[in-house]
């Protein structure tokens, strides 16, 4: 993948042999242009021209069948340690919150109370933010490892578990450090008002897939981003939040039971304490790691098809994927 001239940006050079120059046809003959539409060339997942938006939904479901071992399992494995842990990391401060959410205020002093709440959000935040670690660390090495696979998939060629970590592995750091930056500044953006936030989000989109399969530093990767999306930011908006929205979608619907069973297990009660008991937990984690199973590689695959979409758009990439696929271009 990342030694063909397909996936270098137009500021790279890659190196390549010289090309020998076809012959040159008598003088006064002229070949005739080929008649009618040309063939579609679709040497993967998705045929190497600008994609429609269905055609990026149907290339990342596409992918996902096709390489179900290495996505759907590489996922599964992601999602069922960060979450396991994440309950792990949460289930010593479970009593803690059952205490203040029971608490009798006729039975203790204010600054009990106080002491108790102060112990048990102190809790809550330490096991939210070990949590959130620990699924941004999953995230990361998942965006990263489909993005690997995508581009693989693009040009419908095989790919192993090695040779997609081999490729993936030098960029796993640059990623994590781009991933925790464009968090901060969406961040802040949100947090000084709503629209900024959406905007850098869609703005820097782009930054996983151009920094991986480009092979860029963070720097550039989020230049790359910026550019690509610049003239088409509210397609990118609706594409990635159709993804958003699809995922959600498919989560909840996988949630669902799980949720009904939590609450069978605690005898439907009334309560507000029962849904944290252990039991209750752990369906809610077993939901949780299935539907991240699908809606992580999806919206990865979704992000890096757009990524193609739009250098395809922008750059006329299609033309350097289709030599790279073999063909001769058009």
């Amino acid at each position: 993948m990342t030694d063909t001239p397909g996936w270098s940006s137009p500021d790279q050079q890659p190196n390549q042999p010289p090309q020998q120059q076809p012959p040159q046809p008598p003088p006064g003959y002229y070949a005739p242009p080929p008649a009618g539409p040309q063939p579609t060339i679709k040497p993967g997942v998705i045929p190497l021209r600008p994609l429609a938006v269905g055609e990026i939904v149907d290339g990342a479901i596409t992918t996902m069948r096709r390489y179900p071992k290495l996505i759907i399992g590489a996922a599964a494995v992601v999602a069922a340690i960060t979450q396991v842990l994440g309950l792990l990391v949460q289930l010593p401060f479970l009593d803690d919150v059952v205490d203040v959410a029971t608490l009798d205020p006729n039975t203790v002093t204010q600054e009990q109370a106080l002491e108790q709440f102060t112990g048990a959000i102190t809790g809550i935040l330490t096991g939210g933010l070990l949590s959130v670690v620990l699924v941004l660390f999953g995230t990361v090495f998942l965006s990263g490892f489909v993005t690997v696979i995508v581009g693989h998939a693009v040009l419908g060629r095989p790919v192993t578990f090695a040779q997609a970590w081999e490729e993936f592995k030098p960029r796993l750091l640059p990623l994590l450090g781009a991933t925790l930056l464009s968090g901060l500044v969406i961040t802040v953006g949100l947090v000084l008002c709503i629209v900024p936030g959406v905007w850098l989000w869609v703005l820097f989109g782009l930054v996983t897939p151009a920094l991986v399969l480009e092979r860029c530093g963070v720097g550039t990767a989020f230049g790359r981003s910026k550019n690509l999306v610049n003239g088409a930011w509210w397609r990118t908006f609706g594409i990635l939040l159709l993804a958003a929205v699809i995922s959600w979608v498919i989560s909840w619907i996988i949630s669902l039971p799980f949720g009904l069973a939590g609450a069978v297990s605690t005898g439907l009660s009334g309560d507000p304490t029962a849904a944290l008991s252990a039991g209750s937990l752990v369906l809610s984690t077993i939901g949780a790691i299935i539907a991240s199973t699908i809606t992580l590689p999806f919206t990865s695959a979704v992000t890096v098809l757009v990524y193609v979409d739009r250098r395809m758009r922008a750059e006329g990439m299609d033309i350097e994927l289709q030599r790279a696929a073999g063909h001769g271009g058009i």
